[in-house]
């Protein structure tokens, strides 16, 4: 098996830590709202990355954190004004029901921040003992950023070159930093925000030293795999490899793997251009198995575009499978135990070949493009060659081997049923409710909101009916 390490920058042969075992961390959402298609593209790739290793017979310790206090989550809970606990629990809960709607399997550990703050305490400590970093008069806690000679390893970038990049006037608040690319350990409260004690200050984490100490209390000091998207390397992934290795003096991850960029229609996706998606958002149009199956269809390193027309063939593509498995089942329920005939015999050859094939992408670097078009011609196999007269042993071969394979892409074989009913009912109530108070525009959005759902609403004699595009 291969990966392609992004420190540095070459594929490279997998070799455990201890054999047979596999330690991988992850970074998760910052919890202050419903997590966007953004956030989805890692979660997803990398729960893959996990299902395969098992599949390889692996032992896979995955820790995958929530950040649980942070500027923006601060912010939500002073909008509302409730406390800020309030608003991560509350998103951590529907980070959690996205995830599974997206079939992934909930991590070893999944951490909190607020939770590790001893251990963060701790490091810092360290750091502090052997001059890695230093406190500031109001408290705050710098990393000295250039005591680690390693640092810029991962990002390929050169301090001094950083160094240039920063205007004379330092950000006002950071006076007391020796270097501009020093970075925050600990920071001072501020009026209305949470905090703990600290040797420092009242005060709260930088976001970095979290994934350090949180690696190292459920993983070691030592992990085999680092994972996240490609806007984590620096400076987050970077500084996370100053702290852990100026406190252990080893080698922190021994391969970084980072998924690219999810745009929107050929565009970033940002709130000001309008094509902001909640995961949430998205299951209200299509089941999430679409929006995984989507998300796997390019190579993780690939930057991928979310369209409308897309999502379209990723539903297709989810029907053909599971109409696929629907008709082996179907006959498998039929079938006789009989012996294979020659032609059976000659098709599970040709499985073989194409499970090889599978896991030959599978092992170049978790090539799940290549990995999902083996998949589609074990279908198109199975769809020729398994039928009503096909021995069972032969049939029950095809649906175990396309039900394992597809187990790894997290894509379930069996459809979901129909939950939208409620809610439509519901909006059909509320346009009914609107057009009566002559409030026609919200009328006409919720017929809108009703259209992108797939729904076709009819104003008869009878009332409105509504069936599915």
């Amino acid at each position: 098996m291969k990966i392609f390490n992004t420190l540095t920058r070459y594929k490279e042969e997998f070799v455990p830590i201890e054999p047979g075992k596999v330690r991988m961390y992850v970074c998760g959402p910052t919890v202050y709202n419903f997590i966007h298609i953004g956030n989805a593209r890692p979660m997803i790739f990398f729960d893959t990355v996990r299902r395969y290793f098992e599949y390889k017979g692996y032992e896979v310790n995955f820790v995958s954190n929530f950040t649980d206090v942070d500027d923006k989550i601060i912010k939500a809970a002073a909008e509302e004004g409730v406390d800020s606990s309030e608003i991560s629990e509350r998103y951590i809960k529907e980070c959690k029901k996205d995830m599974a709607g997206m079939n992934i399997r909930p991590a070893t550990v999944h951490p909190q921040a607020t939770k590790e703050i001893p251990g963060m305490l701790d490091m810092i400590g360290e750091l502090l003992k052997t001059s890695h970093a230093y406190t500031a008069p109001d408290g705050t806690v710098y990393y000295r950023v250039r005591s680690f000679k390693g640092y810029g390893k991962l990002s390929h970038k050169n301090l001094d070159d950083l160094q240039s990049g920063f205007r004379t006037l330092k950000v006002t608040g950071e006076e007391a930093k020796e270097d501009p690319n020093d970075f925050v350990l600990w920071k001072p409260k501020k009026e209305g925000e949470p905090y703990w004690e600290s040797p420092w200050c009242q005060g709260r984490p930088g976001w970095h030293i979290e994934c350090s100490v949180m690696s190292k209390k459920y993983l070691g000091e030592q992990i085999d795999i680092h994972g996240g998207g490609e806007d984590l390397i620096f400076p987050h992934h970077e500084n996370e490899i100053a702290q852990s290795e100026a406190v252990s003096g080893k080698t922190f991850a021994n391969y970084w793997m980072h998924n690219a960029f999810l745009n929107i229609d050929n565009k970033k996706m940002s709130k000001s251009l309008g094509n902001f998606f909640t995961v949430r958002e998205i299951s209200e149009k299509y089941d999430l198995q679409v929006l995984r199956l989507f998300m796997l269809s390019a190579h993780y390193r690939s930057p991928l575009n979310f369209s409308a027309d897309l999502m379209e063939s990723s539903k297709a593509s989810l029907d053909r499978i599971l109409t696929c498995m629907e008709h082996l089942r179907d006959v498998l329920a039929k079938a006789e135990k009989k012996a294979l005939s020659a032609e059976e015999e000659k098709a599970l050859e040709e499985l073989d070949a194409l499970v090889k094939k599978y896991e030959d992408a599978m092992d170049d670097d978790f090539n799940t493009a290549d990995a999902i078009s083996a998949v589609f011609e074990i279908v198109k196999l199975a769809n020729s060659t398994v039928n009503e007269q096909s021995a069972k042993q032969f049939a029950a071969k095809m649906n175990e081997t396309l039900e394992k394979l597809l187990y790894v892409l997290g894509i379930l074989t069996e459809r979901k049923q129909e939950s939208l009913d409620a809610k439509v009912e519901a909006l059909i109530a509320e346009r009914q409710a609107a057009r009566k108070a002559k409030d026609f525009a919200r009328a006409d959005q919720i017929r809108n909101q009703l259209t992108e759902m797939g729904i076709i609403l009819k104003d008869t004699r009878e009332g409105v009916k509504w069936q599915r595009a």
